[in-house]
């Protein structure tokens, strides 16, 4: 089955699973659900645990033999899987082998970044969900920050002001780690202790983080003032614009067909669906960008993007953070 993070809690509480998945791109949050099971599955007698890292060195083979092997030091034990890339590779047989019959003694936690599309049709996938749970953790989008970032003063046992908040999202977004981190500082302060914005200056540094994912997001919803602030960081940063371009390119062009797609009538949840665009944010802003964008200036757009890729590799006298501003003005422009 599949569950929210939010709902992982409550699901905990009616007992555990034999298997686990969490995956997403943002580390706090995908922390805060595998500590939630770690804890529930202490509590319950798996108290030894073996971990292991998927990346080239990994013999799936030990994988395998470790399921059958007997615990030394407990009778229940958590085997924990790092699949950095959200892929399993050749682990696919022995993921499958083991999510046909899970041992009742183990419980497996695996810890991975954002599955793609091709991933969740996989057998290994679907084993996995009949058996298990899957909790897909999403980034905190922009507009519920300032609100992600309450709540968790509130469990700090903080009060901000207004002023106060309005600083940490501007200085924070996009890093919920040293959100945390900062509230954790805050909290030193004593409990119950009220935050304003004197307070937050003296105390919080200019943490704000965010990556090419982000900007594609901004540029396709039109947001021109948060994009830019986006691409000025990136620039500081010292950012290749290439990762970042490849992304728009390939949402530029999935806006082209949705527009079509759109004029002959076609569902668009369907259109989005068969093009493996599963994660919310991503749907919610091409969406908007198929409806509020017209065929001449999308063009425009990918002809700028095929400028602002030469000026990245040296075959322009302007920079591609010049071309990449030139784009924000153009994708905000109503259509």
């Amino acid at each position: 089955m599949k569950t929210q993070a939010h709902q992982l809690p409550q699901l905990l509480q009616k007992g555990l699973s034999p298997v686990y998945l969490v995956s997403g791109d943002e580390p706090l949050l995908v922390q805060e659900c595998c500590d939630q099971i770690r804890k529930t599955a202490r509590e319950a007698g798996y108290q030894d645990r073996v971990t292991f890292h998927a990346d080239q060195q990994l013999d799936w083979n030990r994988v395998g033999e470790e399921f059958g092997a007997l615990s030394l030091f407990a009778e229940k034990r958590r085997i924990e899987i790092h699949l950095p890339t959200g892929k399993l590779g050749d682990g696919r047989a022995v993921l499958e082998s083991v999510l046909q019959n899970p041992p009742d003694d183990i419980v497996l936690l695996l810890i991975s970044a954002r599955l793609d599309a091709a991933e969740t049709r996989r057998k290994w996938y679907k084993e996995l969900q009949d058996k298990g749970v899957h909790v897909p953790v999403w980034p905190i989008d922009t507009d519920k920050f300032p609100g992600w970032l309450q709540q968790r003063a509130r469990n700090h046992g903080l009060s901000l002001t207004r002023g106060a908040l309005d600083i940490l999202a501007e200085r924070l977004e996009g890093n919920l780690l040293a959100a945390s981190q900062e509230l954790d500082r805050l909290a030193l302060l004593g409990t119950g202790a009220t935050i304003d914005e004197d307070t937050v200056e003296q105390a919080v540094q200019d943490s704000s983080r965010f990556n090419g994912f982000e900007l594609v997001t901004e540029l396709l919803a039109g947001r021109a003032a948060h994009a830019r602030k986006i691409v000025g960081v990136l620039q500081q940063e010292g950012e290749n614009p290439l990762g970042l371009l490849a992304v728009l390119t390939r949402d530029l062009n999935l806006t082209m067909e949705l527009n079509i797609a759109a004029a002959k009538r076609e569902n668009t949840a369907g259109f989005l669906k068969k093009r493996g665009v599963f994660q919310p944010q991503r749907a919610k802003a091409v969406e908007q960008a198929a409806r509020r964008l017209n065929r001449h200036q999308l063009n425009t757009a990918l002809e700028l993007c095929s400028t602002t890729d030469r000026a990245a590799k040296g075959f322009d006298t302007l920079s591609p953070w010049h071309y990449l501003q030139d784009l924000i003005t153009l994708l905000a422009r109503p259509a």
